[in-house]
């Protein structure tokens, strides 16, 4: 760990088996788990608490103060989870005294240019592609993918397992389970492929997509949608999820895709 050309301060709490590479800069107040590896040329400023297992590559600086100008000097900090991936160039700013930290899950991938601002809470197993922007206060669920040279306006939420195509401009809250794609985003199916690889059995599949043809294919508005949808499908935690995210959506949920289109929302 002891790297001569690496600047650790005194205070800083590192694992012993943690790997710092040469021309990296760590500053007081950072902790670092077991097994991490950070790689040439990082940025490490006070407040990052980094877990085992990540990979830190070239560029990166993490817990550098929000871009907020409300920022009056709070003690705030980044958690980043274990076992994930922090690729080349990748900003993570601390909070704000909205959250007090910003949060990034375990086993989780950020691609090269991921910028990610303060007060965001990214679950677990998510992956950001390269240079997805984060605006402030956004949430995004467990197994989310955001495509490349995505922009997540501030205070989005993203939810659970859902994939959101390359270049998208996220203005609206996106459900969980779903697919996002075209201009403006709209939803164009479930993530159907995505639900399998985690284990998801047809049949349940089955009911997200019934669930989510009564909320964007059957001509209601969102409140009566979700009361036909609690009429209609016995209760289920997938069930529960959606309908809960949606009637707490502060931004408003995307819209359906139109008839006239060419997807088959499927």
């Amino acid at each position: 760990m002891n790297q001569p050309l690496a600047y650790i301060h005194p205070e800083a709490k590192i694992a012993q088996n943690v790997v710092v590479e040469p021309f990296t800069t760590i500053d007081k107040d950072v902790e670092i788990g077991e097994g991490t590896w950070i790689g040439p040329n990082v940025t490490i400023m006070a407040g990052a608490r980094i877990g085992k297992n990540c990979k830190i590559f070239p560029g990166a600086v993490i817990a550098a103060q929000p871009q907020d100008l409300k920022f009056a000097g709070e003690k705030t900090t980044v958690h980043i989870g274990d076992n994930t991936v922090i690729r080349e160039c990748v900003t993570v700013n601390r909070g704000t005294v909205d959250k007090l930290k910003t949060v990034i899950g375990a086993n989780c991938l950020l691609m090269a240019y991921v910028h990610v601002a303060h007060d965001c809470v990214i679950g677990n197993n998510c992956i950001l592609a390269n240079t997805v922007q984060v605006a402030g206060h956004v949430e995004v669920g467990d197994y989310a993918i955001v495509g490349g040279s995505s922009a997540i306006h501030q205070f989005v939420h993203i939810g659970a397992h859902a994939m959101i195509s390359g270049g998208s401009l996220i203005r609206k809250d996106v459900p969980p389970f779903v697919k996002a794609g075209r201009e403006p985003l709209t939803y164009v199916g479930i993530n159907s492929i995505g639900l399998r690889r985690r284990g998801f059995s047809d049949q349940k599949i089955a009911e997200i997509q019934q669930l989510y043809r009564l909320l964007f294919l059957s001509g209601l508005n969102n409140a009566a949608a979700l009361d036909q949808i609690e009429l209609e499908l016995a209760p289920s935690p997938e069930r529960d999820e959606v309908v809960n995210f949606i009637r707490n959506s502060g931004r408003g949920v995307i819209k359906g895709y139109s008839r006239g289109s060419n997807g088959s929302g499927e």
